[in-house]
């Protein structure tokens, strides 16, 4: 950990900026302390408290050394909207939308929740029974077809009062082309509401599509009761000890927002926790000289790859948290497969070796950790071939030895397949490693890039383990590990800017729009960006606005985003900008089909104070021992060299096989790759063949 002087008084300025991400498990904080006697990082790791998070915020100020008053900035990341959502513990939500639409959010899309057979389940975010019909009606130009039945508006939001509701949604059909009718709705239910809680669906996402519109709309007030007494509780608390500026809360976006704001738009902070890690790749790769990456954030229960490409992360807006949840707000495109530390190895009903998506948990989790687990793990594999260090384990109740661990891993894996414990782990290994690299090839191939091209990003408390072997199966040259990988997410939240996104449908085609339309709607969507940012105007040393279109050919579904340098740029060069992104995406051209602009998107960027990830080594003086240990790898036992992190100096050079330890994480340099420190304080690992 960083050392630290102790706190200054306020007499010496000095600004302090706290990083805090709540995830599922553990809450960690990094600290940035700068002032006339130079700068300090101040690292801290809590259990995170259930159900009251705010707790486990104050106490990792606390065991950083600090107090909220002594704090400048505080950015936070949560996952409570995210498990919100997939653990099905939400508000009970009501909605009023057009007659004939009632079951548009049951209906979906031509889709089911196993890609083979006829089996699956899925349960609307709101019942049935808390869905009303209204009549109103907009042609899709935007002309009235039937008025707004104001009376059947108010008697429906008086039902849903009566049954408990206490967050409503307002969604009608084309209320992206006149949102008219839905703001007089809105006006009529707010006026009998019993909170704030209203969602409409235009003001959240204005786009053509009434299903995935409606979608986002009802998570969105589906999590807003929860984020909202969230954060207001955590800004009471934090008040109370002091605090007195605003509290900043990472959207999935990977920017932020003010707490101030937040509750509004809930939705968008879906996703919170790995697009902090995914900013936090990005700064470090700027400071690295890197543009292109592919993180891999490897946590005890799943695996999050995300695409960096030119130092930007890629971000959708076609992202789906669940089955039949398609989430239509800018999302970093982050993709998550069910393989963690945690996640359980077994022979299925083929008889074949089948890893996850089944998790150990934190309780009673992998063998090793000693609470009662009796399945074999990857975390347990890992610890049979020497690539975890028993005596080195956080969160252990009781050391078990290796010998419980490789009596389940023979009994469940080795003996049915007919192979030794130690195969039998690497088998498990192997085949969590091919799934890993199949989400990888989904950020990189599916989107026309070649993941060879790219560095791989590896954190987690589980990536670095498994980083190089995944990337000598998908041919990337090099893996970088940054200083501190279990608490990258924290460091995201330090690093994230203020960052504002706008989608507006007009669903023309290229040859009849207006460009003048084109250029005033993304000024418009520009200042709006700027003038929500300006809030925090002390903060931003420098803002970026990238504009865009969604386009698609006439009579395709899906979209394919466009980059447009200028609001005034001409129709022939977004023809051509279309025309060259179809091709780099499908390797097609198709010049006889008519081009259409669906969306105009705006990002408003407000760069903040940059923080130097350098800050965060703490190199000691090296240990004379040398430690060894042996490690399996390619079909046999090496003799591994172990290493302190936090001991390594700039521009050393480690060879494989090695295995490098610290607090919050293990790197395992394999056979025939080469490790070098770099000068920030990351591992440079360049991926060799087997040795």
């Amino acid at each position: 950990m960083t050392a630290a002087a102790p706190l200054e008084s306020e007499s010496r300025r000095v600004r302090r900026v706290a990083g805090i991400d709540v995830g599922g498990t553990y809450t960690d904080l990094v600290l940035y302390e700068t002032g006339s006697g130079g700068s300090f990082v101040r690292l801290a790791k809590v259990p995170t408290t259930l159900p009251n998070q705010a707790v486990g915020v104050l106490r990792a100020i606390e065991a950083a050394g600090a107090t909220p008053a002594q704090l400048d900035l505080i950015i936070h990341g949560t996952t409570a909207t995210t498990n919100a959502i997939l653990e099905r513990k939400i508000a009970a939500v009501g909605l009023i939308t057009t007659r004939g639409f009632r079951d548009v959010l049951e209906l979906g899309r031509r889709t089911r929740p196993n890609a083979y057979g006829m089996v699956g389940a899925f349960e609307a975010l709101v019942p049935r029974e808390r869905r009303f019909e209204v009549t109103e009606r907009m042609r899709v130009d935007g002309t009235v077809v039937d008025p707004l039945d104001e009376g059947q508006v108010a008697a429906a939001a008086e039902r849903l009062l009566a049954l408990g509701c206490e967050s409503i949604v307002v969604h009608f059909l084309h209320s992206y082309a006149n949102p008219a009718h839905e703001l007089r709705a809105g006006e009529i239910v707010r006026a009998l509401w019993h909170n704030a809680y209203v969602t409409l669906g235009h003001e959240l996402l204005s786009e053509f599509r009434e299903y995935e519109r409606g979608t986002t709309a009802s998570v969105n007030a589906a999590v807003q009761p929860i984020l909202d007494r969230y954060i207001r509780r955590l800004a009471d608390d934090l008040a109370a000890g002091g605090f007195t500026r605003d509290l900043l809360v990472m959207n999935g976006n990977g920017g932020t927002v003010t707490a101030r704001h937040v509750g509004r738009e809930a939705v968008k902070t879906i996703m919170s926790g790995p697009a902090s890690g995914v900013m936090a790749a990005a700064a470090t790769l700027q400071q690295s000289g890197l543009a292109n990456a592919i993180t891999y954030d490897m946590g005890g229960t799943s695996t999050d790859v995300a695409l960096i490409h030119g130092g930007i992360p890629e971000v959708s807006s076609e992202l789906a948290i669940d089955y039949g949840l398609p989430i239509h707000v800018p999302l970093v495109d982050v993709r998550t497969v069910g393989a963690g530390g945690g996640s359980i190895a077994a022979i299925n009903a083929a008889g074949m070796l089948q890893v996850g998506p089944e998790s150990a948990g934190s309780s009673p989790g992998p063998i090793g950790y000693g609470r009662g687990g009796t399945r074999p793990t990857i975390t347990d594999a890992n610890l049979l071939l020497g690539r975890l260090d028993p005596a080195a384990l956080t969160a252990v109740d009781a050391s078990t030895g290796l010998d419980p661990l490789r009596e389940a891993i023979d009994r469940e894996i080795a003996r049915p397949l007919g192979l030794s414990p130690e195969d039998a782990a690497a088998a498990i290994i192997h085949l969590a490693n091919t799934h890993m690299a199949g989400a990888i090839r989904v950020v990189s191939l599916s989107r026309g890039f070649d993941p060879r091209d790219f560095v791989l990003f590896a954190f987690g408390g589980a990536g670095p383990l498994h980083a190089v072997a995944i990337a000598r199966e998908l041919g990337l040259p090099e893996v970088l590990v940054p200083a501190r990988p279990g608490l990258t997410n924290a460091l995201g939240c330090l690093a994230a800017d203020l960052r504002q996104d706008f989608v507006n449908t007009v669903n023309i085609g290229l040859d009849a729009i207006d460009m003048t339309l084109v250029a005033e709607l993304l000024g418009q969507q520009r200042r709006e960006g700027e003038a929500v940012n300006g809030a925090e105007q002390d903060e931003i040393v420098e803002t970026i606005v990238i504009h865009g279109a969604d386009m698609q050919f006439r009579g395709q579904t899906h979209l394919i985003r466009v980059a447009i340098p200028s609001p005034d740029i001409s129709r022939e060069a977004l023809q051509s900008a279309f025309e060259e992104a179809y091709f780099a995406r499908f390797q097609v051209r198709l010049p006889e089909v008519r081009a259409v602009v669906v969306n105009l998107v705006t990002s408003v960027i407000g760069r903040r104070r940059s923080f130097p990830v350098k800050s965060l080594i703490d190199i000691r003086s090296r240990s004379t021992a040398a430690i060894t240990r042996p490690l399996y790898a390619s079909g046999r036992w090496h003799e591994a060299r172990i290493l302190d992190r936090d001991q390594l100096q700039p521009s050393e050079v480690i060879e494989g096989p090695a295995v490098i330890q610290q607090f919050d994480a293990t790197t395992v340099v394999e056979p025939g790759s080469v490790a070098t420190v770099d000068a920030i304080g990351n591992l440079r690992i360049k991926v060799g063949a087997w040795a």
